[in-house]
């Protein structure tokens, strides 16, 4: 068991993709004070997206740090963490496989205080093993490495997927130019979705909330459907009937069968269950503390009219 160290008033968020401006808006909406306490892990890059993010980051009051989660050792990461209170992952699997395993031991071995894991996803304790996707594997393994010690307190915020991950063409759900839906196993499967800025303002309350979250999986939902009433929502939204594919188990497992190195085809696959990728919105964090969140059709005619 890693010592604990002194504790400082400082958080530490790493990553500053959708998820992490997400999160570091909620904190700072959360408390306009605390800039000077909360620094982002980026990777070193000459990009000049990078040094963009960095730029405007640090005309906010942030604290930039760097570090390569895909090079930096266990040992190297634990130092860097060591001086932080609270650490929060908004980053994925970008580093590679064992990125998760290998930031977690590194939060442990630091006894850094409070730890929120990448876990912005499924219920993975229901979901469990040989879902299909390796990476939910990964994130079975962050929560037993969490629950096997006492000296790091944490926080997992089950969010279901990304909205915006919803729509993606890649992903293959959602055609509203061909005004088609596709149902992953079956049309009363069910669907949890959140946006990324209601993750990050629900994040930065969830830390904030009196008395102290510890060591619990927290639900929160943007909104919760079954592929049928998605399909009923997308046709009340384009104002026409739109056409029904299922996407069964065979062709699922078949596809992954024949592209095995395809992640979203892993993904339909992990997707296409009952139980584990969706909850009662009316149970969530959000609800129970009064928190409005955005559903499917307000985020929808948020983007037309980001378009218009």
């Amino acid at each position: 068991m890693p010592e604990m160290k002194t504790p400082v008033a400082e958080t530490l968020v790493i990553g500053a993709g959708e998820l992490g401006l997400a999160v570091i808006t909620g904190l700072l909406e959360q408390n306009a004070e605390c800039t000077r306490s909360i620094s982002v892990l980026l990777r070193p890059s000459s990009a000049s997206t990078r040094t963009d993010i960095a730029r405007q980051l640090k005309q906010k009051g942030l604290q930039i740090v760097y570090a390569d989660l895909s090079t930096e050792t266990v040992e190297d990461l634990s130092a860097l963490f060591a001086k932080f209170n609270t650490i929060i992952c908004c980053t994925g699997f970008v580093g590679g496989p064992g990125t998760q395993r290998k930031i977690t031991s590194a939060v442990l071995k630091a006894g850094v205080g409070r730890y929120v894991p990448w876990q912005f996803g499924v219920d993975y304790d229901v979901v469990g093993r040989g879902s299909g996707q390796p990476v939910f594997d990964e994130q079975s393994d962050v929560r037993v490495l969490l629950r096997g010690q006492s000296a790091t307190q944490w926080i997992i915020i089950s969010t279901g997927i990304f909205t915006s991950f919803l729509f993606e063409p890649a992903f293959g759900l959602v055609d509203l130019q061909g005004a088609k839906i596709r149902a992953l196993g079956s049309w009363d499967n069910r669907l949890t979705v959140t946006t990324s800025e209601d993750i990050g303002r629900l994040t930065a309350s969830i830390l904030a909330h009196k008395p102290p979250i510890q060591n619990e999986v927290v639900y929160v939902a943007g909104d919760t459907f079954s592929y049928a009433q998605l399909a009923e929502k997308m046709e009340h939204y384009l104002g026409r009937p739109v056409i029904r594919e299922l996407w069964d188990m065979d062709r699922l497992r078949a596809e992954v069968a024949a592209h095995p190195d395809d992640g979203i085809r892993k993904y339909r696959l992990a997707f296409a269950r009952d139980t584990g990728v969706a909850w009662d919105k009316k149970q969530t964090f959000n609800a129970l503390q009064g928190i409005e969140v955005t559903d499917v059709m307000t985020w929808l005619k948020r983007q037309q009219r980001h378009v218009a």
